[in-house]
């Protein structure tokens, strides 16, 4: 059967890629599962952290409290508290019978109770790419400052162990004084030893994980420590602010000095993710002890799909975090080019997908009929061969997927081998196991002209699906099919022009409210080189005994340290701004360009991208240390907001933390939160949307006066009110109004334009996007 027949399987990237939820809880027999319950009052509870050194006094309170409200034919099992919560959010996390979480829903004294669920996990060259220098620019700016700022990475931990990336400069200025994070020691982490004014904190959480295993951690397969024994943490924290390392490769790809966005900021870990997923609550936890630790900006690479803004732990977490002044980024996930597929979409943390740059990695496929394909691949070896070699399809060895020991060595053997879709070092063991001397994968099919660079075992390339089933035609036609790959390095070149946004970026509408547009803007997410841990093999397969102090990979979860980083910089260099004045700053001046002077385009088709694609653009950080205007909410704006969603008291309350459940006074449409960006929905007979905003003057010319210019979204009619905006020393604050006129369609539809707002020297620009339903 050809490939362009066969089932797609949905292929493991592991560490790659930011995943869907997946399944709930793993339930006991007893039907024992753990709950994470919001409370509306703190019942006298003292402040606690969610540690590992949790005040035990309110654990007993919280026991005491299920135990009151629990009559005596419903106290068997017995609850056992698994965390308590004070700054993320107010409540606790427990395990019980499924009949005891039915009962307790409905008293007073409770805001809601959800089921624990799993989430998972979602450079030489990027910094350079996003023109950073240390000479000018944001750089220079966050340089001047009298101290770094703290990331907190919540993630899969660190591996610090003989790690350049995590060495403290001497230069390296000490973390604010506000900071009151540290690094926990365990038999496997030595904190005297790892941690740095680089390193500055390194915790653990793993109560909701053990709780769902039933059982404690094997700690012959994993570490109960902030040890990172997967990769994932270590690759994005030191892409958010690892230092400078010169003579960074893997295999001698990507060959050059890596280093993070924010190199003269300070990491604080908090391990949430373990080697079966991230449960959600110990990333609630982990957020409450970083929100607690007075960090500067959460960096959330991990997600999963939620079916409301208040059951989601990132957003009731991010938005206590905000609260505080604190800057949270989060990995859009990795589920495109599917529409309506992003996660963490509150308006209150920016989410980010992912894009290429300028580097490639081809490999490429020859074949003996002359044609040449272009592929991918991190090969560490040699070419297959200086002549051609027998080339045969998996389908007609025994296993179309190259499963292992289903290949027939009789006829793999001293051969390239030709996959169907799955995860290529994978089928490259299992083809070097049958004999076979060589691989071709193909992409999926819907990635269109896209694919992904593995660490490959034997000589392999990743080819389009398209160019597979090419391939697969010509082992069906010729007599004696053969091949070689040629692996041609590493190539920096303006063709193919970049950025391009990610097959896999998660896109938008936003599925919980259409008015907020989704993602936010996209940063370098494909093919970024950063710190691993050497406790598992670039491939992540037992099988690679290879270990590597770097490694490359792809994924939203790579571009979202890389906008981490870049508002750690930007609260050095202008402490005032609150993280919406950050997130403002990085939307309105994202550019929609390559480097080619053209749109940027989709990596699946090659055609012009779209806000739900790539949001307001991408990320420019010199630009974003001087926006001109910005846009800025607070707490109660958001709260306006979740109102006009139609949330009763005590969804909000859940957010809220302050015991109160009156809200409401006001029900603004929800359109009129104050976002950088428009989203306007329309019934088919179209109609008139009018959306309000407010601009901040934020220049050094108090006295600016900017004019804006217009274009519509094709079909519409655009207008703004007024057209310009006079500010000076007493109105540094101006409103205005657009209002979008639209005919009427006969199908879905969307369409987009812009606004841009302009002083002469600054550029603050607005996507404009109209849907119809």
């Amino acid at each position: 059967m050809g490939l362009g027949k066969t089932l797609l399987v949905v292929f493991s990237l592991l560490h790659t890629l930011v995943l869907a939820t997946s399944v709930g809880v793993e339930h006991a027999t007893d039907d024992v599962s753990t709950y994470i319950i919001h409370v509306a009052h703190v019942h006298a509870a003292p402040p606690t952290h969610a540690s590992q050194c949790m005040d035990q006094h309110a654990i007993a309170h919280y026991t005491s409290f299920l135990q009151g409200i629990l009559p005596s034919h419903l106290s068997e099992p017995t609850p056992r508290l698994v965390y308590a919560y004070s700054h993320a959010a107010t409540g606790f996390a427990a395990k019980l019978a499924k009949h005891q979480a039915t009962h307790i829903v409905h008293h007073p004294s409770i805001l809601a109770i959800f089921p624990d669920k799993r989430n998972e996990l979602q450079t030489t060259l990027s910094p350079s790419f996003l023109g950073l220098s240390p000479s000018n620019g944001l750089v220079q700016a966050s340089n001047d400052g009298g101290t770094g700022a703290v990331i907190a990475v919540v993630d899969t931990g660190v591996y610090p162990k003989n790690r350049r990336s995590f060495t403290a400069d001497p230069s390296l200025p000490p973390p604010p004084s506000t900071f009151r994070g540290h690094c926990i020691s365990t038999p496997s982490f030595n904190a005297t030893a790892y941690c740095n004014n680089k390193l500055v904190g390194a915790k653990y959480f793993c109560r909701g994980y053990e709780a769902a295993l039933g059982h404690p951690i094997d700690e012959m397969q994993e570490s109960k420590s902030p040890l990172d024994t997967e990769g994932h943490g270590t690759h994005t924290a030191s892409t958010a602010a690892g230092s400078a390392v010169p003579g960074a490769n893997l295999f001698g790809y990507a060959n050059g000095t890596a280093q993070g966005m924010a190199v003269r900021a300070h990491i604080a870990i908090y391990k949430v993710c373990w080697a079966k997923g991230c449960y959600d609550s110990d990333i609630l936890a982990g957020m409450d002890e970083a929100i607690a630790d007075r960090v500067n900006v959460i960096s959330l690479s991990l997600g999963g799909r939620s079916e409301q803004l208040y059951n989601e732990p990132t957003s009731v977490g991010a938005f206590n975090a905000i609260r505080r002044g604190i800057f949270v980024s989060a990995a859009a996930g990795n589920d495109g080019p599917d529409m309506s597929t992003a996660n963490n979409l509150a308006p209150w943390m920016v989410t980010v997908g992912a894009s290429s740059i300028n580097r490639r990695f081809p490999a490429n496929v020859i074949l003996g009929n002359g044609e040449t394909y272009v592929g991918t691949s991190l090969y560490s070896g040699r070419n297959t061969a200086a002549s051609l070699i027998p080339l045969v399809y998996s389908g007609d060895a025994g296993s179309r997927l190259c499963e292992p020991g289903k290949l027939s060595r009789n006829i793999v053997i001293g051969k390239i081998v030709l996959c169907e879709i799955g995860y290529a070092p994978a089928q490259e063991a299992a083809v070097q196991q049958a004999g076979g001397v060589g691989a071709i994968v193909p992409s999926r099919n819907v990635y269109g002209q896209f694919f992904l660079s593995s660490p490959d075992l034997i000589p392999a390339s990743t080819v389009t699906f398209a160019d597979a089933n090419a391939i697969y035609s010509y082992t069906q036609s010729a007599a004696n099919p053969v091949a070689r790959i040629e692996f041609r390095g590493t190539m920096i070149s303006q063709s193919p022009y970049a950025p391009r946004v990610a097959a896999f970026s998660s896109r938008g509408p936003n599925r919980f409210v259409a008015e907020i547009l989704k993602p936010d803007i996209i940063a370098p997410g494909i093919d970024i080189l950063a710190a691993w841990t050497g406790e598992n093999s670039p491939s992540s397969l037992s099988i690679d005994t290879r270990r590597v102090e770097f490694n490359i990979i792809s994924g939203t979860s790579m571009a979202c340290p890389h906008v981490s980083g870049i508002a750690a910089m930007l609260k050095v260099a202008r402490p005032d701004w609150s993280p919406t004045a950050i997130k403002s700053a990085m939307m309105t001046t994202a550019y929609e360009v390559d480097n080619g002077g053209n749109a940027i385009m989709s990596s699946v088709n090659g055609r012009a991208a779209g806000p739900f694609e790539l949001g307001s653009g991408h990320v420019d950080p010199n630009n974003a240390l001087d926006p001109g205007l910005v846009y800025n909410a607070t707490a109660d704006d958001y709260i306006a907001f979740l109102c006009g969603l139609g949330y009763t008291p005590n969804q909000i309350a859940i957010f809220t933390r302050d015991g109160t459940t009156t809200y409401c006074s006001r029900r603004p449409p929800i359109g009129d939160l104050n976002y950088p960006a428009f989203s306007m929905v329309f019934a088919r007979s179209g109609g008139q949307v009018t959306q309000r905003r407010t601009v901040t003057n934020v220049g050094a010319n108090t006295n600016a006066v900017y004019d804006v210019t217009i274009t519509a979204p094709p079909g519409t009619r655009l207008t703004v009110a007024p057209m310009r905006l006079t500010f000076n020393a007493q109105r540094k604050t101006l409103d205005y109004a657009i209002t979008l006129s639209a005919g009427s369609s006969n199908s879905p539809y969307n369409a987009w334009g812009d606004i841009v707002w302009s002083d002469g020297q600054h550029m603050v620009r607005s996507p404009v996007v109209a849907t119809w339903k």
